[in-house]
């Protein structure tokens, strides 16, 4: 499965739009993590457990999104956005992965 954050990959002609696919997960920070961020934000620099985090809900959601593609039939999605967003008060995110399921020829 090819996944580009292109509309077009190059030297694929694509023959056929499928419709949208998604990958999705909402993720809260557990206390320690919180905590250690909160360390970060006031002696400064990268907080590696939001970091881990974020690298594995990403992760999580493009592996989601490539099997609703596959269930679908497509050899490739293409178009892939990513968007992410702070719920409640920003203890816990959400990101939410979008792509064009496509056929290749």
């Amino acid at each position: 499965m090819i996944l580009s954050t292109t509309n077009n990959i190059e030297g694929q002609e694509i023959s056929e739009y499928l419709g949208l696919v998604f990958g999705e997960m909402v993720n809260g920070i557990n206390v320690v993590k919180d905590i250690g961020a909160g360390f970060r934000n006031i002696v400064g620099g990268r907080s590696q457990g939001y970091e881990d985090e974020v690298v594995k809900t990403r992760k999580y959601c493009l592996k989601e999104l490539e099997v609703r593609a596959e269930t679908i039939g497509a050899d490739a999605v293409v178009g892939i956005k990513f968007d992410f967003e702070t719920l409640a008060s920003g203890g816990m995110f959400l990101l939410n992965v979008s792509g064009t399921a496509v056929k290749l020829k």
